[in-house]
């Protein structure tokens, strides 16, 4: 893992991103990592590190660099999450979108890169990942539990990429009504599968988190695996 500087679009200064590579020597499609409430953390950086051991690039951004630089904390405990929904709260999505296609341009034009380059996020980075699909020129996108979807459907129109959801049925933050209000809306679009799993709740696929499932966290994963490698090589 090594790290690199990103000058945001708006002028407010520099921040870091996170770049995983492949061994080797060959070009590989790149994955924009896109963090949870808790930042740039344990379970992301291994996240980053699987994706890399795929063979993909995975570079993964601070996007709460405007509040407070290099945050790392866990869902083990209650003045983490206290902490984390402090940032989540006090965090502008569309300037963390804005960094994030600063992001991806930058994955593109890594010297490992062939060009190709998707987002992939978790939680609040879900729900950025699928801003992405409506915003940007990824070459494909995947949210995990990405809350808050079914507020965006006035912009599911601009999907013009392949965009996988991975939905957990029991949610505690996306409630049945607004999973069925996210799944009408996004009925028509040729670009999305989106797939539900039973029992699963909020971040099932959270690498050592407190519901973390297996099953659920297995098939996901496969199921995005399959698509990056379709798309991104």
């Amino acid at each position: 893992m090594y790290e690199i500087k990103l000058k945001a679009a708006d002028g407010a200064g520099e921040f870091t991103a996170y770049v995983w590579e492949p061994k080797g020597t060959e070009l590989a499609g790149a994955v924009v990592l896109i963090q949870e409430i808790f930042g740039v953390n344990d379970a992301l950086r291994a996240t980053g590190e699987e994706l890399a051991a795929q063979g993909f690039i995975a570079v993964a951004p601070d996007l709460f660099w405007r509040q407070e630089p290099g945050v790392n904390l866990t869902d083990k405990t209650e003045a983490e999450w206290t902490r984390a929904f402090a940032l989540m709260n006090g965090f502008n999505q569309d300037k963390g979108v804005e960094d994030l296609k600063v992001t991806l341009a930058a994955a593109r034009e890594l010297p490992r890169c062939n060009g190709s380059a998707g987002t992939m996020g978790f939680c609040l980075g879900g729900r950025l990942a699928v801003m992405m699909a409506t915003r940007s020129d990824a070459d494909l996108n995947v949210s995990y539990y990405g809350v808050g979807l079914d507020e965006l459907a006035d912009e599911f129109d601009n999907i013009a990429a392949p965009l996988m959801l991975h939905i957990a049925e029991n949610d505690e933050f996306v409630p049945p009504a607004a999973q069925e209000k996210l799944l009408d809306a996004l009925e028509d679009s040729e670009w999305v599968d989106a797939f539900i799993y039973p029992g699963a709740q909020h971040a099932f696929a959270r690498v050592n988190g407190v519901h973390y499932d297996a099953r659920a966290a297995t098939i996901a994963n496969g199921r995005t695996t399959e698509l990056l490698a379709e798309i991104l090589e």
